[in-house]
């Protein structure tokens, strides 16, 4: 791995030397260990802590297939998924890899009584299969973590509609929580110049889920002066809808949890900030009776904002303990889309409100690569910032899974696989002193 993270950060290394590199024959990952799938069996979902199920192994390098790409991966960062992996919810993963390893005999390198798990990464191509003409040994690039075969009509319009839709490093082996990566190249995108490694990293999953939540047609389709209530509008996901919406010329609503979360949206320019919390909505008076009252209270604060006017959209993540409440604040003929449910996927909400005030529910998950091209493309040009609050070492994935999973985390937490230390990776750096108040925004608080 030294000679490859020598030629990483040598300013003369060529495509010609990286292609020339010997490979190793293995690299360090965290990973999920199939025999311990049952190892929280019994324990309450906030019971499990990722520190015991995550480990830190020395893996083979896995053999390089038709339209792939082996990557040196420089940095990644922790998202949902990685906890839900790591806890073994809502099912264990390898339930995904063996379904996956079943496809084709080249898939079945995907089932292994191992996990290599991580949906994002920043880093360099060292190694293209056959077929990959866009991609070259040497190029600085991050990843989006859709997976499709597209052998399928259904996913010709938007490929997340294909029936062989997968996340990588979640649903697929041999992900980005690693020293070396595999990946299809249609996943590869260029590297935002301005940023280091593990601010590049960071955006990818939840940056691209927002924007085809909220932006895009297949999501709400956000326009100029929209009314946008964000859920968790400082961490992973609300973190970058709330830029969206502030770009885009909406009104975004942040609702948060303490007085820091909302310094964090009031310093990327929101204005309307809902502590939660301080304002004690209780939105369940006990885990099966919803408080409607509750949720009129709340669509009362929302118009102290938006001068009398109800939401147009809804960006919603928490799902059970909030979804009730979004349907009841969202105005007539808006829309509430959806995604991850973090408090739990058991949506309840009284349908009067949606079905006779025409109302929509929109689910969305993840993005297609055109969604995830136009993410990325917004963050190289500057537009929206990464919202990198904390970096972890690869040992120390455990660690920030855990502050994932128990909330104590700002924006999103990056890990640092090869590159040594933060900061490293920057290659415009008069672009970068344009934007580094915005890029430091999170870790400042």
């Amino acid at each position: 791995m030294k000679e490859i993270l020598d030629a990483i950060q040598s300013q003369d290394s060529t495509a010609a030397d990286f292609a020339a590199l010997s490979l190793p024959e293995s690299y360090r990952a965290i990973t999920v260990h199939k025999d311990e799938a049952e190892m929280f069996a019994g324990l309450e979902s906030r019971d499990k802590d990722p520190r015991e199920s995550l480990h830190l192994d020395e893996v083979p390098v896995p053999e390089l297939g038709p339209g792939e790409a082996l990557v040196a991966v420089m940095a990644s960062s922790v998202n949902y998924n990685s906890v839900w992996t790591s806890i073994f919810e809502p099912v264990s993963t390898f339930s995904f890899l063996e379904r996956y390893g079943k496809l084709s005999e080249l898939t079945k390198r995907h089932d292994l009584p191992y996990h290599v798990i991580g949906s994002d990464l920043a880093g360099v191509v060292l190694r293209t299969g056959p077929g990959v003409n866009a991609w070259n040994p040497g190029d600085e690039v991050v990843a989006h973590c859709l997976s499709v075969e597209l052998e399928s009509s259904d996913g010709h319009n938007d490929t997340m509609l294909d029936p062989e839709q997968r996340i990588w490093g979640f649903e697929t082996n041999f992900g980005g929580l690693a020293e070396i990566a595999l990946v299809k190249s249609n996943q590869l995108m260029p590297k935002p110049r301005h940023l280091s490694w593990e601010e590049a990293a960071a955006p990818g999953l939840v940056n691209s889920t927002a924007y085809r939540q909220l932006v895009s047609r297949n999501g709400a389709g956000m326009k100029q002066g929209d009314n946008v209530l964000i859920w968790g509008a400082s961490g992973g996901l609300g973190s970058y809808a709330t830029q969206f919406a502030l770009a885009g010329g909406a009104n975004p609503i942040c609702v948060v949890s303490s007085p820091e979360k909302a310094d964090i949206c009031r310093a990327m320019g929101a204005e309307a900030v809902i502590d939660r919390n301080a304002d004690g909505y209780k939105f369940w008076k006990d885990e099966r009776t919803q408080d409607p009252k509750e949720w009129k209270r709340f669509g009362k604060r929302i118009r102290e904002y938006t001068g009398g006017e109800d939401i147009d959209i809804v960006f919603e993540h928490p799902g059970r303990e909030t979804f009730g409440a979004s349907v009841y604040v969202t105005r007539k003929g808006g829309t509430i889309t959806t995604c991850a449910s973090t408090s739990g996927y058991m949506h309840e909400y009284d349908n009067r409100y949606l079905w006779m005030s025409l109302k929509r529910i929109i689910g969305s998950h993840f993005a297609n690569y055109r969604e995830a091209w136009e993410a990325n493309r917004l963050i190289a040009k500057g537009k929206i910032h990464p919202t990198l609050s904390k970096t972890y070492t690869l040992e120390e994935t455990g660690q920030a899974a855990h502050d994932v999973h128990r909330n104590a985390h700002q924006g999103k937490v990056g890990v640092l696989a090869l590159a040594p230390r933060e900061g490293l990776g920057v290659r415009d750096q008069d672009m970068r002193e344009q934007h580094i108040d915005a890029i430091n925004r999170f870790r400042n608080v």
